[in-house]
């Protein structure tokens, strides 16, 4: 058992913020923390005295491993963009789990990620949810698969307007999202030998079922609404990737509680369609009663500033405590694993991370992360070989 002792612990629960808390860990599980706490004999310890402890970060929207910084062709395999509708591809199959982004992000406090296809294909393919401490790739693996990747807007039409395919329009990008939709529901009944080309058709059958959730790209308010008809005509569960001007339709996201993975901010207007990008955007959703969760689509922002984006929505007027909801508790919320994580409380996954200072703070540091109990930090400093204990 470990006992981490002192500290400013932010339990993003109903316990609140505890100071000078200690919590206790055995396993992959919190087993208590609070003011006090019966800490056995043998137990280990962790002096976090003066530190801030926070639940892991999560960050809803990543292509970590699967397009990697410092390889141009070699380690994109972001985007198969040889057929729009490809709903069989799997996150999981292009992802290098030696890549150096996940020490990276466990130094900037995130200890789990989505991991999922990019956005050129109108059905991109299948997200994977990952923890970030693990000795292999089956042993990074938290859920799989935790969703459909798909994307309407100038991606698509772009790419496949180089090739003269379609789509070229907006209109054949929901065209062929709702043919995709049509023609699994045309088969949800039947047995898998009767249904043809069913590596692709199973996938979209448990969007149909509500077993998991669409993941739609989408920045423009336009877009974003086109979704929202689709959510409707096929009664999905949906969540929007991005969401650059969801502030500009909230209401209609409100009427049936959409929830917005928001980013990336710190990035330039980069496309047309992110013209109105702003870290105003994420109080503009808090303000509106918007569930939203703050990304970093890593790599095009790196994973480590998650909490960098946060600290720079708050300067812009979002509440200190709702903008670390929208790493910790809201992303888990969203994606369903709330039960598990998101929050320091007892039977929760011991996903916990140690700043010498406040996180928000752009100069604290990591001491310590651990995710299911597992220990990592300074210690380990070099790249490939952050695996294991220090």
């Amino acid at each position: 058992m470990i006992a981490i002792k002192g500290g400013k612990v932010f339990t993003m629960g109903e316990a609140g913020t505890i100071e000078n808390g200690i919590i206790l860990v055995e396993g992959e599980h919190i087993k208590a923390v609070g003011k006090e706490a019966d800490i056995p004999e043998g137990c280990q310890f962790i002096d976090a005295n003066g530190k801030y402890i926070c639940p892991g970060f999560i960050d809803g929207h990543t292509h970590i491993g699967l397009e990697e910084e410092i390889y141009r062709l070699e380690g994109d395999d972001v985007n198969e963009i040889s057929d729009p509708i490809t709903p069989q591809l799997r996150a999981l199959d292009g992802i290098n789990f030696v890549d150096l982004a996940f020490a990276d992000a466990l130094r900037g406090g995130v200890t789990r990620s989505m991991c999922m296809p990019g956005s050129a294909n109108i059905i991109g393919g299948q997200a994977v949810f990952l923890k970030h401490l693990a000795s292999s790739l089956s042993e990074m693996i938290y859920r799989q698969p935790w969703g459909l990747k798909a994307a309407l807007g100038e991606n698509p039409k772009r790419v496949y307007a180089a090739q003269k395919k379609t789509p070229r329009t907006r209109m054949a990008n929901a065209s062929l999202m709702r043919e995709a939709l049509y023609n699994a529901l045309q088969t949800i009944n039947k047995e898998e030998s009767e249904i043809k080309d069913y590596p692709k058709q199973e996938i979209l059958i448990k969007v149909l079922k509500k077993e998991l959730p669409l993941l739609l790209h989408v920045h423009r308010a336009d877009d974003i609404l086109t979704a929202l008809r689709i959510r409707d005509e096929f009664n999905l569960n949906l969540i929007i990737q991005h969401g650059t001007e969801a502030f500009l339709v909230a209401d209609e996201l409100l009427k049936r509680n959409v929830p917005v993975f928001l980013g990336p901010l710190l990035v330039n207007r980069a496309k047309v369609e992110m013209k109105e990008v702003s870290f105003k955007n994420a109080n503009r959703l808090a303000q509106q009663g918007v569930k939203f969760a703050l990304i970093t689509d890593h790599p095009v922002v790196p994973i480590e500033h998650l909490r960098v984006c946060a600290a720079l929505a708050v300067r812009e007027g979002l509440d200190e405590e709702t903008a670390l909801r929208a790493i910790t508790r809201w992303p888990a919320e969203i994606l369903g694993v709330d039960h598990e994580l998101g929050s320091i409380a007892a039977g929760k996954r011991a996903d916990l991370v140690v700043f010498d200072g406040h996180p928000f703070d752009f100069r604290s540091r990591l001491n310590l992360a651990m995710v299911d109990g597992k220990v990592w930090g300074d210690k380990i400093e070099q790249g490939r070989s952050f695996y294991g204990l220090p």
